[in-house]
């Protein structure tokens, strides 16, 4: 009578973020060329374990991409919707785009703390100082909005 053991697997499987996919993330670091983020979602369903991806400064926004500027699109600790648009490679995992007027910064903290306003398509304000910075804004469509 020697104790059985056995090995149960999780009956999910992981959920995966395909081409085409919109994506919520959260900026990690940024520089001149791009903004290194984590995946946290895909549509709305959260993911068991965060996905490295990259957003380019060439898929920021769809028109003006050489006047696009990564330190005026997104800030460490933003959180971003984007879609996957390539499975990447080894290092940057994902390659998302924000180059649609639906995808971009949907929640932003100001230096003071406080969750910033969108004031334009390219503009978010602290209710508590007033003070602007830039952000590549997203036009959030109504399926998006967490309640």
């Amino acid at each position: 009578q020697l104790p059985v053991v056995s090995v149960v697997r999780d009956a999910e499987p992981q959920l995966l973020p395909g081409v085409g996919a919109v994506v919520t993330c959260k900026v990690c670091s940024i520089n001149s060329r791009f903004a290194r983020v984590h995946i946290l979602y895909v549509g709305s369903t959260p993911l068991k374990s965060t996905f490295r991806g990259t957003i380019r400064k060439e898929d920021i926004r769809a028109t003006e991409k050489d006047k696009v500027e990564v330190y005026k699109s997104f800030r460490p600790g933003d959180i971003v919707l984007a879609k996957v648009i390539s499975l990447g490679d080894t290092q940057s995992n994902y390659l998302l785009s924000t180059a649609e007027n639906e995808l971009g910064v949907v929640v932003a903290r100001s230096e003071a703390g406080v969750q910033m306003v969108p004031i334009s398509w390219c503009e978010m304000q602290c209710p508590r100082t007033h003070t602007k910075d830039f952000r590549k804004v997203a036009r959030v469509q109504p399926q998006f909005l967490q309640t």
